[in-house]
């Protein structure tokens, strides 16, 4: 039988256990997965050679597989599959499984396994994948029967998808996959013990209105978790903002959940938040807290966070409430399902809440101070407009933006602003340099006909080059956009506000030239230093079929500002261009 009639055949059907991966794989509605091939997992390979339905994109390194798996999950909402092969393969995978966890990223890696009579001899490519990925991964699994292995897989994906998202390890040794067993369907299996709770509690939602409708300062603090629900909690979000007239804000996963073009919108939160939204945090008499977890980069100092108000917490996972900041409204649901419950009880029971006019009029004095601003250059492109020039030049297009990390990262969640969701993927928890050009991959897999751009920095970008021999190979025509400042720019501006401007090692002395590299690699080269060219070059980018590499000369000692100082409070932003004596004391605040 070949592998298409084995895709077609009934799930009581005896296959052998890379058959049934791919089964597995296809009945839970995967059409395609990131992966490279070795000993351990041959037999998939083969099994994949035989088959038609699940589309293999082949990488140039197991964590490209990783951050491409996703790129495609969080650009899809489905869940993202990689498969690794054993030892250096499964550990190169660690990364983004890391990342994934720590950003809600529902995933399946598959890995192979020395065979079981083999396990724990040191044999060729054997590492113990459980061990090593127990502490990073949401759960993980070691199939040594393959009657167990079908199960398993449909469990695994159930786990990835429910409750807080999160990525899943499935390690199957060598023999297992050669093995004959039975293959079952994904009808009803869940994971036996795993049952997350969805539905918020009625008496919570009932003290939750109770106290939204005394606020007046209020702030709603959403997070990734919207993004995470699904499309309704983005317009649940969106209905109640609208009902209530309050403002919003967002962390850095959490961007497009709410429109930034809304008039209530005021823009990221937290250390390199804008000014308005951290000093409304920081002010504020009720916090109602959707999805997010109260991580340092959005708190500050967590005995100086919002001092003065009462706080409402909404959250899948129960380990985060009061995790890192006591609310005294704990809601454990989804997202959605939550903010649902809110809006019905609000409409039903509100009929007058307090005047939020002078709040709003507070707001926009913080506005004005215009905390985004910086000095314009005529010789120089500066970061923050080549980000603005972007933005404007692909504004109403179907695009998908990744980031690389560091301060082209926040500048591009500062000046590029989505209206939905799902169009921003970027490394939060974990900061994971290279995140940003295997992801646009990801994402240009799923979405072949959009324009997806990796904004990166030319530090982060190299932690992955090799990836864009995967775009090649495949025809995906990702654009990564290299806001080059010849340094690893937020390493550079803390070793400026905190170590005396001693830069030890942060600076790069031997950048390839990217034009050469795009046309050693048979994609697009461009390459641009003055503004008055700008434009032209970004729609040169846009309108080329091939994966391209631009080098964007950007202005090299730019720092990122606002900035919180770690260990500051919120209304201790530093803004602007600051002054030596600034820099000293704004050295003192950090830790």
């Amino acid at each position: 039988m070949d592998g298409n009639s084995a895709m077609d055949a009934k799930t009581t059907e005896s296959l052998t256990g890379a058959e049934i991966v791919l089964r597995a794989l296809a009945d839970q509605g995967v059409d395609t997965i990131f992966g490279y091939p070795g000993g351990a997992v041959l037999p998939i390979y083969d099994a994949i050679y035989a088959q038609q339905r699940v589309r293999h994109i082949l990488v140039r390194h197991e964590q490209g597989a990783g951050h491409m798996a996703e790129g495609y999950a969080r650009a899809t909402g489905r869940c993202g599959v990689a498969l690794a092969t054993s030892g250096p393969g499964a550990t190169n995978m660690v990364t983004p499984i890391a990342d994934a966890l720590m950003d809600s990223i529902p995933m399946v890696v598959i890995t192979g396994q020395v065979p079981t009579h083999l396990i724990g001899s040191d044999a060729f490519q054997e590492a113990d994948t459980v061990g090593i990925t127990r502490a990073c991964s949401k759960h993980n699994y070691l199939v040594k029967d393959v009657n167990d292995l079908a199960r398993v897989i449909h469990e695994a994906f159930y786990v990835a998808t429910h409750g807080r998202p999160g990525p899943v390890v499935i390690d199957i040794p060598k023999n297992v996959q050669f093995a004959k067993g039975t293959y079952v369907g994904p009808e009803a299996i869940q994971h036996r013990t795993y049952n997350p709770r969805t539905e918020p509690v009625n008496h919570r939602i009932e003290e939750a209105v109770a106290l939204m409708a005394k606020a007046e300062r209020p702030i709603i603090y959403s997070g990734g978790g919207v993004i995470n629900s699904g499309p309704a909690a983005a317009e649940a979000l969106r209905a109640l903002a609208k009902a209530t007239g309050w403002p919003v804000t967002s962390t850095l996963m959490g961007l497009g959940a709410f429109p930034a073009s809304s008039p209530q919108w005021l823009g990221m939160v937290g250390m390199h938040g804008s000014f308005e939204s951290n000093n409304a945090m920081h002010d504020c008499d009720v916090m109602l807290c959707v999805g997010a977890r109260f991580d340092d980069r959005v708190t500050g100092r967590l005995d100086a966070f919002s001092p003065g108000s009462r706080k409402i917490h909404i959250d899948i996972d129960a380990s985060s409430i009061n995790k890192n900041v006591r609310a005294e409204v704990p809601i454990v649901a989804d997202c959605g399902k939550a903010l649902a419950a809110i809006n019905k009880a609000w409409t039903k029971k509100v009929t007058k809440a307090p005047d939020l006019r002078p709040w709003w009029k507070q707001i926009d004095a913080w506005r004005a101070r215009k905390g985004f601003a910086y000095p314009a250059s005529k010789t120089l492109i500066k970061p923050q407009y080549a980000i603005e020039r972007l933005y404007e030049l692909t504004k109403g297009r179907d695009i998908y933006i990744t980031t690389e990390v560091g301060q082209h990262q926040m500048w591009a969640a500062q000046f590029f602003h989505f209206d939905q969701p799902n169009r921003w993927m970027t490394s939060g928890g974990l900061g994971t340099m290279g995140y940003g050009l295997p992801a646009a991959i990801g994402v240009q897999a799923a979405f072949p006909k959009s324009l997806v751009i990796d904004i990166a920095g030319d530090a982060s970008v190299q932690m992955t080059m090799q990836e864009m021999s995967t775009a090649v190979q495949h025809n995906l025509p990702v654009k990564i956009f290299i806001l080059n400042n010849e340094w690893m720019g937020m390493v550079r501006q803390w070793q400026q506000l905190l170590h005396g401007e001693r830069y030890s090692h942060s600076y790069s002395d031997a950048l390839p030239d990217f034009v050469k590299l795009a046309d050693a690699y048979g994609c697009h080269g461009i390459r641009c230093e003055d503004p008055a060219n700008l434009d032209a070059a970004i729609m040169e980018m846009i309108d080329s079929p091939k994966p391209v590499l631009f080098d964007c000369r950007v202005e090299k000692a730019e720092n990122c500002f606002p900035m919180i100082p770690s260990g500051a409070a919120h209304n201790e932003m530093i803004l602007g261009k600051i002054t030596g004596d600034e820099i000293g004391e704004a050295g003192k605040m950090l830790v």
